[in-house]
């Protein structure tokens, strides 16, 4: 960077300081650009889009996934889907040829991989031409790596370099600052800080302690992660125990209705809608339409 020029009468600022200044023609070299990357999840990549300037006319255009290197948040109560979700993403991008860091906080790495297998051959996939490419972090049998930050950072910094990666899923990141719930936004920082320095694409799940506004971006140590990250997608389930509810889900009483929204991004458009979720048979998340419009 290009030593900033000090004014007359002005001391300059300690090394630290100046190292983190930087005029926007600077800052501007090093961004990314802006591309979707699939996610695997039907009805999800076209949620997001750019605006661009065509002869003079801004004109939206699908990106066709979440923003290359964003940092997601993937949040909701128990049983709404939030694993499938990342285990699609991570099963997509290995299809792809891309090589996945997948940390496993809450499943030993056997069942991770056992999961990680049904989902695949539910998407058509061939596991065996794809497991070399997903590098499981057990952290949920490793003490040490779940319960002490710096060699958990270390060892994703050590896989990440050893095999090329460039996504990275933690399943779930409320499990690192579980107990200690005061420490959340601390620990997201830094992971967030993390993932931007090493240009990863990253998924965090994390949990919700309850059903109450499961619609939002609350989770587990406040709102801490859904602050930090580029963006959250929420999961959710309702229960048709009403004939108000029944009539705006179009279902009966009794039934259970799924439903998913994007709770902010930072790094492109989005629709923020609410939309029908579904579990397939096999095990695959589905986005439908939005509640309110036209058919399921």
């Amino acid at each position: 960077m290009e030593e900033l020029k000090e004014t007359q009468g002005v001391q300059s600022p300690p090394r630290v300081i100046k190292e983190a200044v930087f005029l926007g023609s600077q800052a501007i070299e090093k961004a990314p650009e802006i591309k979707g990357i699939p996610t695997g999840v039907e009805g999800l990549d076209e949620l997001f889009f750019v605006v661009r300037e065509e002869k003079g006319r801004l004109v939206k255009k699908p990106l066709g996934g979440i923003p290359a290197y964003s940092v997601f948040n993937i949040t909701g109560i128990s049983d709404t889907g939030k694993s499938l979700l990342v285990e699609q993403f991570a099963l997509k991008q290995a299809s792809l040829g891309q090589k996945v860091a997948f940390v496993s906080v809450e499943t030993p790495a056997n069942f991770v991989a056992m999961s990680l297998k049904l989902r695949a051959t539910a998407m058509g996939l061939d596991f065996g031409e794809l497991e070399d490419r997903l590098i499981i972090i057990d952290a949920a049998s490793n003490s040490v790596i779940r319960e002490n930050l710096p060699d958990f950072l270390e060892t994703l910094a050590y896989v990440i370099k050893t095999y090329k990666v460039k996504f990275t899923i933690i399943d779930s990141v409320t499990g690192l600052f579980e107990h200690k719930e005061v420490q959340a936004r601390a620990v997201v920082r830094r992971l967030f800080n993390f993932m931007k320095k090493w240009y990863q694409t990253a998924l965090f799940v994390s949990q919700k302690r309850s059903g109450h506004e499961n619609l939002t971006a609350e989770a587990a140590g406040g709102y801490a992660v859904g602050h930090i990250v580029d963006g959250t997608m929420v999961l959710a389930k309702e229960v048709i125990d009403s004939q108000f509810k029944a009539k705006m889900y179009s279902q009966a009483v009794g039934d259970l209705v799924r439903l998913f929204r994007i709770d902010g991004c930072r790094l492109a458009g989005h629709d923020s809608r609410t939309h029908y979720l579904e579990i397939t048979e096999t095990g695959l998340l589905k986005i439908g339409k939005p509640v309110g419009g036209e058919g399921r």
